[in-house]
């Protein structure tokens, strides 16, 4: 967040940083639900790393200019909260050690409640809370599995892509995700 504010002054923009922290509880499970879909189809059954994921992301980035990433919720939450966006070995060696410690502390829930209050969802939105009222006007709890599939949809790049305002793009993403959303156990995380 704070490098993001950085990136705004330096480039002359207004500040921008709009957030607020709501309990796993305050979200709609149809957004849990979608972004295990869009991100991490196996959140509940890996340790934090999804070996097949990254074997695909590796045989893709062979064959093609764009490359893809094998980051599960639980490595992106550790990025998130203890490092930096920019990309580096060094930056990833520490991704593994964070990953490790949160899968081991903190849980599926903690982890999924933390992603969700801290992922950028848009340009100084993070969260689901303030992603929910600034696309849908409504909190996060309400929010429909077109909505949350919206939401997880822009997740690639949440500055460049919008909920509110959905290029073709996005509304495949979105349809692709309901249909994935549909094919997954229904995420749950006990008493």
């Amino acid at each position: 967040m704070l490098i993001r504010l950085a990136e705004q002054a330096v480039d002359g923009k207004p500040l921008r940083l709009k957030k607020d922290w709501v309990s796993l509880e305050k979200i709609s499970p149809k957004l849990i639900q979608a972004v295990v879909a869009a991100e991490d189809n196996a959140f509940l059954d890996h340790y934090g790393f999804d070996l097949e994921a990254i074997k695909k992301a590796q045989e893709y980035n062979k064959k093609h200019k764009r490359k893809k990433g094998g980051s599960t919720i639980s490595q992106q939450t550790a990025k998130n909260v203890f490092l930096w966006p920019r990309r580096s070995w060094f930056r990833k060696g520490l991704e593994v050690y964070f990953t490790g410690l949160i899968e081991l502390f903190w849980g599926k829930k903690r982890i999924m409640e933390v992603y969700l209050n801290v992922i950028e969802m848009g340009n100084g939105i993070y969260g689901a809370e303030m992603a929910s009222y600034a696309n849908f006007k409504k909190p996060a709890a309400r929010l429909t599995a077109s909505e949350a599939a919206l939401l997880a949809g822009i997740l690639p790049n949440p500055r460049k892509f919008s909920a509110s305002r959905p290029s073709s793009y996005t509304k495949r993403r979105q349809q692709r995700i309901l249909l994935i959303m549909n094919q997954l156990e229904p995420v749950s995380f006990g008493k």
